[in-house]
């Protein structure tokens, strides 16, 4: 769209990536879930819908017989991935379902939770004040808080979730904080900091690459089955990994990388002006 008289065009007003409110403190929080350690950090997200048609991809095929597809498909519906996710020991859970409604997914999240808590160790003595330290702990630097009720019972667990209202409902928060789980919340547009993202990605490409499925139990079975062989040999996942390390090792040293290597200079390398610059120049005005 081009510009009205001398005002901005349309499509540009309110672009760029100014900042949020509470957008840092989000971040901050749910990187430091990650990497602490005292507290077991589950994350949880829903993936799909994936179609009941036949899906992208190769697969093993005798080379006499390659894999064909039809020009034409009916569609047979649609199946969701509901997901929970330890990084630390890569063990997921997970649940096939058609429709991801809070109807459908607060009963399944609340009994997988249930679970999960039942394996935990007993929680150390803490006074109230102790208690109410550490929950409000993982709400420091935030524009938007829920309130915490009087007496808190000891924390136990966070879980990352994205910023959808079907998680924020009183009676699922209530049921958390009851139970001793904190939820952190991504930030708007900040879905890249749910660690479940990236197992759902495996676990649908695996169990769905090249395959044609005929209805939406199909791919409940596969996407559950292929859960299961992932938990017979779970990888753990790292928050930020080698490219972490290679920005505080940038950030430490405050050097200036040299292509081609791993070389580096603690100050910029002097540049040549080239005949451009000379050129350049030589045709500025001079005040």
């Amino acid at each position: 769209m081009v510009p009205h008289r001398a005002g901005e065009a349309a499509t540009h007003i309110g672009r760029g990536r100014g900042p949020r409110p509470g957008r840092d403190g989000k971040k901050g929080l749910i990187e430091r879930a990650y990497t602490q350690t005292e507290l077991p950090t589950w994350t949880q997200d829903e993936a799909g819908p994936y179609q009941a048609i036949p899906q992208p991809g190769t697969r093993w095929r005798p080379a006499t017989g390659p894999a064909r597809h039809p020009h034409e498909h009916i569609r047979h519906g649609t199946a969701k991935l509901l997901t929970l996710f330890h990084p630390t020991s890569g063990c997921v859970r997970v649940k096939g379902v058609t429709s991801a409604a809070n109807a459908v997914l607060h009963p399944w999240l609340e009994a997988e939770l249930t679970a999960i808590l039942a394996t935990l160790p007993a929680p150390p003595a803490q006074t109230e004040a102790e208690r109410r330290a550490a929950w409000e702990r993982w709400q420091a630097g935030l524009t938007g808080t829920f309130a915490l009720p009087e007496r808190l019972p000891p924390l136990r667990m966070l879980l990352v979730l994205d910023n959808l209202s079907g998680h924020k409902t009183p009676a699922l928060v209530l049921w958390l904080v009851e139970h001793g789980v904190m939820p952190l919340y991504t930030p708007l547009s900040g879905s890249w900091l749910n660690m479940a993202e990236s197992i759902q990605r495996i676990l649908v490409r695996r169990a769905l690459e090249g395959q044609t499925p005929a209805s939406p139990d199909d791919i409940m079975r596969w996407l559950e089955a292929t859960a299961r062989g992932w938990n017979a040999d779970p990888t753990p996942f790292r928050w930020g990994g080698k490219r972490q390390l290679r920005r505080q090792r940038s950030r430490q040293r405050h050097h200036h990388a040299l292509g081609g290597s791993g070389a580096y200079a603690r100050r910029p390398v002097h540049r040549r002006p080239t005949a451009l610059d000379l050129w350049r120049r030589s045709c500025q005005v001079p005040h």
